[in-house]
């Protein structure tokens, strides 16, 4: 961390100045010292994350912006179908992309951060995990995300996701850690989603017994009706649906888009 260093260098050079010169005591001269230390970091901690702020907003307006235009899309596609629903996903995708390349690119320029301020790379990683995953590149996530900042329930959401597309080992041990430490109400995602990996696993009692618990922590219609569907042995109405973008943005399930069909009566002028 070059601001410790330097902070440290200067707090030591003004104690030594001090002490040397008999300004001041030696045991004074070294307060000083830590208070200048202190005050440049406080300082130049400031001007930084004032400036990676600025660079994360810069990227998170990129994403809210072409998610904007992506929704109006499809709205318009709701009301007038596309031709081919294969060529609409296809001019999704793309569009999705070019708008994360540019948040990609745009994330480059906090790279000149990492020297500077603490856990930066740490930082980077877990952005550029998120925009790669937007677009399935689970190649570079998986080469992210040992680097990662496992801190909110979607980060960790997206790590066991991606532990059970690889088949590893350790997926309780991840669940518990994270859920452990989630306030009442929180962590939806993470019991829906390891729920639905027991289920695939055909392990429906430990599925069952992670909804019960989920019940208990918070309040959620789809919690409860997966918890009384596989209670009642309707493992085949066990749907995370209910979710809905937060769910289908782990890639595990593909959402069923249904487009309204035009009246041939919308077109009368009356």
């Amino acid at each position: 961390m070059l601001t410790v260093a330097l902070n440290g260098l200067m707090g030591l050079l003004l104690a030594l100045a001090l002490g040397a010169s008999h300004a001041a005591g030696w045991g004074w001269a070294v307060v000083w010292g830590v208070l200048a230390f202190i005050a440049g970091q406080g300082g130049t901690g400031y001007l930084i994350q004032k400036r990676i702020k600025a660079e994360m907003a810069a990227v998170q307006k990129i994403l809210e912006d072409g998610q904007k235009r992506l929704q109006m899309k499809v709205q318009q596609w709701q009301m007038r179908p596309p031709g081919s629903m294969k060529q609409a996903q296809m001019e999704i995708e793309r569009d999705q992309r070019v708008f994360v390349d540019r948040a990609l690119e745009a994330s480059k320029g906090l790279e000149r951060y990492n020297r500077w301020a603490p856990l930066m790379g740490r930082q980077i990683a877990t952005l550029k995990i998120q925009l790669y995953w937007m677009l399935k590149e689970f190649k570079k996530v998986d080469e992210l995300m040992p680097r990662a900042l496992i801190m909110d329930p979607m980060m960790a959401a997206m790590k066991m996701a991606r532990m059970y597309m690889n088949n590893e080992e350790g997926l309780d041990k991840l669940f518990k850690k994270h859920t452990a430490r989630l306030r009442y109400g929180q962590g939806t995602l993470l019991y829906a989603l390891y729920s639905w990996i027991l289920v695939q696993k055909k392990d429906i009692d430990g599925a069952h017994k992670v909804l019960i618990e989920a019940c208990e922590k918070m309040e959620n219609d789809t919690i409860k009706k997966n918890r009384d569907h596989l209670a009642n042995n309707r493992v085949g109405h066990f749907s995370n649906m209910g979710l809905g973008d937060e769910w289908y943005a782990l890639h595990l399930e593909q959402p069923k888009v249904k487009m309204q069909r035009q009246s041939r009566f919308n077109d009368r002028p009356f």
